[in-house]
This record gives structure tokens, sequence and C-alpha cells, in this order.
């Protein structure tokens, strides 16, 4: 079967998110490089690095200088795409895969027979966004084969561009969290957060949810990007544990009473599809959430939706009395139907039917539902 090469912003040693998830079973048949941004470095010249995770072939350029961030269209990574082909080869049948547009240069200096789009998130809407990026997103979306959309807001805004855009939210893997047992029933009860802790999450609801719940532990489980760590609020039940590998969430969360989505609604989550939702809800945990738009569309049944602190607060005290294995029941159902090996098995079936159609500039058909 035919390489697959991914160009993506997000490093495969990084937090475990859906390209890993994806990726990984996309791997089991295919050999994999995911190609990442390039990085600074103490190097003389721009140098190519590969490290093997698995199925996986990591790549990375690393580039002169120690500026913390260096995306695909900087002058300092010119060298990559050689570099990239040089390391590939020629390949017949090979299979591009972009998380970012910022590699949309890149990925289709590669020829590849099939162009994959997956959009995860909206990344033009979030800090820091390079100017080009948005206009490449468009490129991206006119000339990829096969457009994914990870989430229903999403493949709203996708969709104007390319109608014929699949819609794949995120999943799950049930039997993962299901191996730890609970080991809640501390001193005092636990609502955590697990995932990147950036400007996305809405600071002043922290703060004001552990002052709510002054008998509580606010925990918040992850590294911290793009927003400064003065600015994170501090009180003597809030803690920071720090970045946790996928192996270890099941641990983390059975330490948890309830699962916590402090999102801010603002321009970076208009149209997230947290991945965390399921993943809470796989760990047994009870749900609460402010109210993003996708959450809401999709378990807003499922999770508590409150919108300031005393209603998370009241939502995390009530959470305490309701019935676990009712709760398991319930949702059951919802994590079999949204299972990441389901998910990839339907996106690999589009990607291998691709070959058959004709690149499509100005695509015409209806939107199509994964």
């Amino acid at each position: 079967m035919s390489d697959l090469v991914v160009l993506s912003h997000l490093r495969w040693v990084f937090v475990w998110q859906r390209p890993q998830h994806l990726i990984s079973r996309l791997a089991r048949n295919r050999r994999t490089w995911f190609v990442e941004e390039p990085e600074s470095a103490d190097v003389a010249e721009p140098t190519l690095r590969t490290e093997a995770h698995g199925q996986v072939t990591r790549v990375w350029l690393e580039v002169p200088g120690d500026r913390p961030h260096v995306d695909f269209g900087d002058p300092a990574a010119a060298s990559y795409g050689a570099a990239l082909q040089g390391l590939l080869g020629s390949a017949s049948g090979r299979v591009g895969w972009l998380y970012t547009p910022m590699a949309f240069d890149l990925a289709t200096a590669l020829d590849p027979e099939v162009l994959v789009y997956d959009v995860m998130d909206d990344l033009a809407s979030f800090k820091g966004a390079p100017v080009a990026l948005r206009f490449l997103q468009q490129q991206a979306l006119r000339r990829a084969h096969v457009v994914f959309a990870g989430g229903r807001s999403l493949h709203r805004s996708v969709a104007t561009r390319r109608p014929d855009a699949h819609l794949f939210p995120s999943g799950v893997e049930p039997e993962h969290y299901a191996v730890a047992g609970s080991s809640r029933g501390g001193d005092r009860p636990v609502a955590g957060y697990v995932g990147v802790i950036d400007e996305r999450l809405d600071l002043d609801l922290i703060a004001a949810l552990a002052e709510a719940l002054p008998h509580w532990e606010i925990r918040l489980v992850g590294p911290v990007l793009k927003i400064d760590e003065a600015t994170l609020p501090r009180a003597t039940n809030i803690t920071y544990s720090g970045s946790q590998p996928y192996e270890r969430l099941p641990q983390v969360m059975a330490e948890f009473d309830v699962g916590l989505m402090p999102f801010a609604l603002n321009e970076a989550t208009a149209s997230i599809s947290p991945t965390k939702t399921l993943e809470y809800l796989a760990a047994g945990l009870p749900v609460v959430s402010t109210r993003v738009p996708d959450v809401v569309a999709d378990y807003g049944q499922d999770v508590a939706l409150a919108d300031d602190a005393d209603g998370f607060a009241a939502a995390c005290t009530a959470a305490l009395a309701e019935d676990p294995e009712e709760r398991r029941q319930r949702v059951a159902p919802i994590l079999r139907l949204h299972h990441w090996d389901a998910i990839a098995a339907r996106m690999e079936a589009l990607v291998e039917a691709a070959p058959a159609r004709a690149l499509q500039s100005v695509p015409g058909e209806g939107a199509k539902a994964g």
C-alpha cells in the first residue's frame, strides 16, 4: 500500500489527540511519516531528523536559532521540501494528509496522488496565527481531494467552500479508560480538567469556581501554551499537575469526581469539538461544560451545561449524588458509536476511493456526513 505523509502543526510526542489517534490506526496498513513543524536547535545548518514511534516515523527539520516557534512557511525552513524529498524518494500513489494549511506548499511539492485535509481546528482564529494562514486554508480547501471536518461547527464553515466535506467528529477508546478502577474518595472532591491550558479556557471562571467550591480541589492537568503562566488563577484549592502521557490518563481521571470543560466562549472556541467530552464519559465521570456549540448539539443530554461559576458549582455538587452505573449504561451506546477504530476505518475507505475522482477546483456535490 502507498505511503502516507502527514504534515502537522502538532508534534507526535505532544498531547495525544485526534492526529495521533487516527494516524496510528492508518499506519497499521501503510508506511507512515509524520512531518512536524521545524524546530529551533543548536545546529549550524538546517538538519532533518527522524525518530521511530512504532509504525510511525516522526520527521522534523532543525534550524539554527533559539526562537520558540518556527512554522512551515518560515524562510529558515526553505530547505525542508528538498530534504523531505530526499528522505521519502519517489513513490507512486502517495497520500498527503494536512493538519495545518501552513504546510500546503510543502504537501503539494511532494506531488501526492491524493491530498487529504483533515480540519480539526479553525487555526486562523487562534492566538498568534500567521498572517498567511487564512489564505493557505482556502487553497487547501480548494485543492484537496478529500476534506474532513472534526466537528459540526467546523463542518458548517468548511462546507461553504467544500460542500463535499465529510463530517467526522473526534472519537474515543472506551476500553482505554475502563482499565483503571476509580480511586476517588479522598479528603475532598476533585473537579478536574485534562487538556491544553491556553486562551480557550475561561481563567476567570476557574478562579471563581475555586472560590465557590472552597472544599473541593480544582485540578488542571496539561501543558500551558501561548499564555503567560502569571495569568493563571491561583488559590489554595487550585492545583496544576502538568502534562501527562495518554497512557496515564485513566489513572489521572480515576482521581476526579467531575470532569470540567470550562471553555471561554470566544472566537477560538466557536468551532471546537472537544475530544475530552467522550474521554470523560468513558472514564465514568459526570461532565460540566460551558455552552460550546458542538458540545450543546452533540452531548447536551449527557453533559451538564452551565454559564458561570455558580452554575458550575451547583452542577458539580449535584453530580456527587448521581448513580454512576446508570450513567455508564446511558453513555455506553454513544461510546461504541464514536470508537476511534470505526472512525478511522470509514475515513480510510473514503481516502482509498479518492483516486477514482478527479481533482475539483470548485466541488459541487452535496455535503456528506461521515
